[in-house]
């Protein structure tokens, strides 16, 4: 303080400083009542159906809010913090952050969003792909969560990371994994483990009902919910929409800060690539299985009855020879 200020205090004999304070009122105050019956309204509904702190400021702009968007994401900060808080009934909990090399691991997970494809709504499934290290990600959609879905996923994602990275992080996904056994223990699916010495991967399967052990895919999750996925996005066909979606993710990569390493991911990205090791020759992602031929030349093969796999829609490249009674059948996904 200045002397003036300490002379007027002590001339004044008193004892704690008063400080005059003009009245500065909130913008959001005449709406605080309002966002707080929507925080509550959209506390109740599914990690899908919930709309962001941008959404809300969107709409408390229609009401009239001129005020910025940052006081409305502190107040909905503040509110989800109270209210965590008041539900909470044990101790905090500890967590231990995970480090990874450069090129050492890649996480994978499947989530399940909506588009508009065609003019309907359809419900996909959404595979997500990121890197540990350098934290970069890429997500594509499909109809299915099969065999050959998965296959094309992890081939268009090492395609667009730069690279294929020496471990790979999965839940116990069933095209993944047959039988889930004691500790770390696991059936690896054939044609699941073709896949991981083409590209020559080391497979590590989480623990079940433990998704916090490939934490960063988790969150993409739901980071790609509201970055990608709301508003609903609408394309004419699922072709045009994994465009758009590759296309989002690389631009996004430049603009999201690491976090732990100075700066982006696209940054991080950029040294870890080295580290990768090289794609090669795209996995031939067929599914085998025997079937039974019919006496008329015929095979059923997922509720389809075929002569010849040309002839079928489901089954654009499959090959079908009469051997006795059974005969193989391959089939696999259009890239």
């Amino acid at each position: 303080m200045s002397r003036n200020t300490i002379r007027k205090y002590r001339r004044a004999d008193a004892v704690e400083p008063a400080f005059k304070v003009p009245a500065r009122p909130s913008k959001l105050a005449p709406f605080a009542e309002k966002l707080t019956g929507w925080l509550r309204v959209e506390a109740g509904k599914s990690r899908k159906q919930k709309r962001t702190a941008k959404q809300l400021y969107a709409d408390l702009v229609v009401l009239g809010y001129d005020g910025s968007y940052c006081r409305v994401a502190a107040f909905a900060r503040d509110w989800k913090r109270e209210r965590q808080y008041e539900q909470q009934t044990s101790g905090r909990r500890t967590f231990v952050p995970l480090a990874f090399q450069t090129g050492e691991a890649f996480q994978f997970d499947w989530s399940e969003d909506y588009a508009v494809l065609g003019g309907k709504p359809v419900k996909l499934q959404v595979a997500h792909t990121k890197l540990s290290h350098s934290r970069a990600f890429i997500v594509r959609a499909y109809l299915l969560q099969t065999h050959e879905m998965l296959f094309d996923a992890l081939t268009q994602a090492y395609r667009v990371l730069g690279g294929v990275s020496q471990r790979g992080i999965f839940d116990n996904m069933k095209t993944a994994v047959d039988k889930i056994g004691r500790g770390k223990a696991r059936q690896v699916n054939a044609r699941f483990a073709a896949l991981a010495s083409h590209y020559l991967f080391e497979t590590d399967f989480c623990n079940p009902a433990s998704g916090w052990e490939k934490g960063q895919v988790e969150k993409n999750v739901q980071d790609a919910r509201r970055r990608l996925w709301q508003p609903m996005p609408s394309f004419p066909d699922l072709a045009a929409l994994n465009d758009w979606l590759e296309e989002q993710c690389i631009a996004q990569w430049a603009d999201i800060q690491h976090g732990v390493l100075p700066g982006t991911i696209a940054d991080v990205h950029a040294e870890e690539v080295a580290s990768l090791m090289p794609i090669g020759r795209p996995f031939d992602g067929f599914v085998e299985q025997t079937t039974r031929v019919s006496p008329t030349c015929l095979i059923a093969f997922e509720r389809n009855r075929c002569q010849s796999a040309r002839q079928s829609a489901r089954l654009p490249r499959a090959a079908c020879h009469r051997r006795g009674r059974t005969s193989p059948v391959r089939a696999r996904a259009d890239h």
